[in-house]
């Protein structure tokens, strides 16, 4: 399982979202993608920030009470995210899931370029597949 990688299982065409991207325009990319968030790209495909539904929710929330946004993608993203690369293992996405916040993560080129991203989904599938592997392959030597 450890040879498993991460680019074997990433969505190679997640939702994206721009810095200057209304929050409003956002949710409606989100609603539509059915992921739980996405990378914020610069203009050379870089990942700069990650916005999540939680991130949207906090944002929508606050222009209902005042009755107006005008709130972009950049005010609410989280500035810091993490990425992971495409020769990773996923034990190692798997255990990182496990202990910590993200559903989701950016999956980076060594100069922080996007190639996709990576979901629990993924992970579970890739677990999946090595497990009714396993099986299958115990199974024809009986």
């Amino acid at each position: 399982m450890q040879s498993v990688k991460v680019a074997d299982y990433l969505n190679h065409r997640p939702v994206t979202f721009s810095a200057s991207m209304r929050i409003e325009m956002a949710v409606e990319k989100l609603l539509q993608s059915g992921q739980s968030g996405g990378p914020v790209l610069d203009d050379n495909h870089k990942v700069i920030g990650f916005l999540s539904e939680q991130d949207c929710i906090k944002k929508m929330l606050e222009a209902t009470y005042q009755n107006e946004s005008h709130s972009i993608v950049s005010d609410v993203m989280n500035k810091n995210p993490v990425c992971v690369h495409p020769e990773d293992s996923i034990l190692q996405i798997a255990d990182k899931m496990s202990n910590d916040k993200p559903k989701l993560y950016p999956v980076c080129e060594e100069d922080g370029r996007l190639i996709g991203v990576i979901t629990r989904a993924h992970v579970l599938l890739a677990f999946d597949k090595h497990l009714h592997d396993t099986y299958e392959s115990g199974n024809r030597f009986v």
